[in-house]
């Protein structure tokens, strides 16, 4: 049996909607985020030494990271889940597959930490100096460099159901989640309308609900 060691409003909210898709039979042992760092607790470490989700044991098998899991479960269970090899859309699938963690995530994570130090407390002499700083860091890298992004994928997505060849994929498991925390604050909108409507047949999806049933309130949409 596999057991996913589920962290709120995480990547590991991809995994659950994998195994609903691949229609695994899987456990859940949540975790919560600390209220106030918002870290993932110690009993984490139990599992990987990093103490970070997502984390799934198969077995004897343990395994971290969230694009690796995908990886594991599509070569080990669903197979069909990915184009066949050597094809120009296995290829289109590898590069999709990294994508989202290799050149979309550090943006977006940056333009989050950027927005909350301007929502954070500070001496009052201080606070145009900090917020002086992040708006620097949005204008001048974060922002330019997501809408290059979103364009990019906005236009890759141009009459296309999914993001890599015709049939659903463990890409577009990957690809989803950033998109999502786009969409919900960090600048993908109207202007980007492929985007806006692949992550709404996404999360249509029977198993995205499914896995968000299972799973538990999702803050990242819509928060």
């Amino acid at each position: 049996m596999i057991t996913v060691h589920h962290l709120n409003n995480s990547r590991s909210q991809r995994i659950l909607w994998l195994l609903e898709e691949i229609g695994l039979d899987y456990e859940i042992k949540k975790y919560m985020r600390d209220e106030t760092t918002m870290r993932a607790p110690k009993a984490l470490r139990d599992i990987h030494p990093l103490g970070k989700s997502p984390v799934i044991t198969d077995g004897e098998i343990v395994v971290a990271e969230s694009g690796a899991i995908v990886e594991y479960l599509v070569d080990t269970y669903a197979p069909a889940l990915k184009p066949e090899a050597g094809t120009a859309v296995h290829r289109d699938y590898v590069y999709w597959m990294h994508f989202p963690e290799g050149s979309l995530m550090t943006p977006l994570l940056i333009k989050l930490l950027s927005d909350q130090i301007d929502k954070s407390k500070a001496p009052f002499f201080a606070k145009p100096i900090i917020r002086q700083v992040a708006k620097k860091m949005r204008d001048s890298f974060v922002n330019p460099e997501l809408e290059s992004l979103f364009g990019f994928i906005d236009t890759k997505l141009e009459g296309r159901e999914f993001i890599a060849g015709d049939s659903f994929s463990g890409a577009d498991i990957q690809l989803t989640f950033p998109l999502e925390a786009a969409a919900a604050r960090g600048g993908v909108d109207s202007r980007h309308p492929n985007i806006m409507a692949y992550v709404a047949r996404m999360q249509a999806r029977p198993a995205y609900k499914a896995a968000i049933e299972r799973g538990g309130a999702y803050g990242i949409v819509g928060s």
